[in-house]
């Protein structure tokens, strides 16, 4: 199962060790998936053109891929629970790098869905294992900075994307692109299965208080707390996938801005944001681990009202400042929708019911790109953004209704019989 025995003894030099370690190959790994994500949202417009997509057809290439992740998400974490993190991480690395390079060789719209589909199942592997790893490598006192940590490689992927993709698409072409990005996956899965530390005893990292066997995916399915959090990220994530997927073409189409002028731009907001998660981590475990709605909800009403301000800009430069801000603020309320559930669900089913929560933000990528798609083809970007400051607001109002303390997160067996 990958847990060491709990007789083992550490040394805190050796515990800040294996968490610093796990964390640091995971945010590696983390930054290569959002690497290989965000170049297709890249590279659209001119896939759109080699196969002359409209932009409804566009975003199913996106949402193909989010479909699948999401289906993914909660056998991912019973498969991480059950089995322990190392060899899912390896096997979900390898499986989206084949299916990344294999995105270089497709004939058309249907060929790329059903690869997009695919190297959805890869990547759908991956977050329950992360999870897990976290779990079973960390002490619970510092569980959500590490989470913190780890998912703000997500924007760092999210930001070095552009500036990578860019530039080799103009060199290489897209085709060629998706095949380099796909052996840096390898190479990567090759670091993490030499180096990535064994677990903690289980007295350290809290699994030892979990003696309920009854305990498992039937109690974090029936936990309303999980549900409110999934919805909670549903809402949110709208804005990160939503902006990832449209923000190139946008920029590209409507303001004329160069392709490595467009990476640039692209890629300020996503650095930003990544500096912005790992801080929010940071001030969630010390200042607002028990007032999770003090820290959320100020936060994205703060982020709607920058998109307002984002969409009202006369410039691509005013446009790209406001996005910074908007997604910056948004960055630090990350940790304070996520660290509630990463904090108070037991390692042993914590595989799951980070699972489970996160089959609510991929709701979000599954209904982001298609939406906006439609409503750019319908409408214009300025009504497909506006549905991202819409999806904000409604992320405030459910905050509003979630647990803020571990004793309010309602996971136990006896509730249910």
């Amino acid at each position: 199962m990958g847990l060491a025995e709990d007789t083992t003894t550490l040394a805190p030099a050796q515990i800040r060790r294996t968490a610093t370690v796990t964390v640091g190959l995971l945010m590696g790994v983390w930054v290569i998936d959002y690497v290989d994500r965000v170049m297709m949202a890249v590279a659209l417009p001119f896939i759109g053109e080699d196969f002359a997509l409209t932009k409804t057809e566009q975003g199913w290439l996106i949402t193909a891929f989010s479909l699948v992740y999401l289906l993914c998400q909660i056998p991912g974490g019973i498969l991480a629970d059950r089995f322990g993190a190392r060899r899912q991480l390896m096997v979900s690395l390898l499986l989206w790098s084949v299916f990344t390079a294999l995105t270089g060789i497709a004939w058309g719209l249907a060929s790329l869905l059903v690869i997009r589909a695919l190297f959805g199942v890869g990547q759908g592997l991956f977050p329950g294992a992360s999870f897990k790893a976290i779990a079973e490598r960390t002490t619970p006192t510092v569980r959500a900075t590490a989470a913190g940590a780890m998912l703000a490689s997500n924007q760092l992927g999210a930001g070095v994307a552009p500036l990578i993709v860019a530039p080799l698409i103009l060199v290489l072409g897209w085709r060629h692109t998706f095949w380099v990005t796909a052996a840096a996956g390898v190479a990567i899965g090759v670091l993490l299965w030499k180096l990535l530390p064994k677990a903690l005893p289980a007295h350290l990292n809290g699994s030892d208080i979990v003696h309920d066997k009854g305990l498992g995916l039937g109690t974090v399915m029936r936990s309303p707390s999980v549900w409110k959090f999934a919805a909670l990220f549903c809402a949110t994530n709208m804005l990160g996938y939503g902006l990832i997927t449209w923000v190139p073409s946008y920029l590209l189409e409507e303001r004329g801005i160069s392709l490595i002028n467009t990476g640039v731009m692209s890629a300020i907001p996503g650095l930003v944001m990544c500096a912005t998660v790992f801080l929010g981590g940071w001030l969630f475990d010390r200042f607002f681990h028990d007032r999770a709605r003090l820290f959320v909800i100020p936060l994205l009403l703060v982020t709607a009202v920058l998109l307002v301000l984002m969409l009202m800009a006369g410039s691509a430069v005013g446009f790209t400042v406001y996005q910074t801000l908007a997604m910056g603020v948004a960055g630090l309320s990350s940790m304070g929708i996520l660290g509630m559930p990463v904090r108070a669900l037991p390692p042993a089913v914590i595989g799951s019911g980070m699972s489970v929560v996160n089959v609510g933000g991929q709701i979000a990528g599954v209904l982001a790109p298609v939406l906006m798609g439609f409503l750019v083809d319908r409408f214009s970007y300025t009504v497909a953004f506006g549905l991202l400051i819409a999806t904000t607001v409604l992320g405030a109002l459910i905050a509003l209704i979630v647990p803020q303390r571990p004793e309010q997160f309602s996971l136990a067996t006896k509730e249910f019989a």
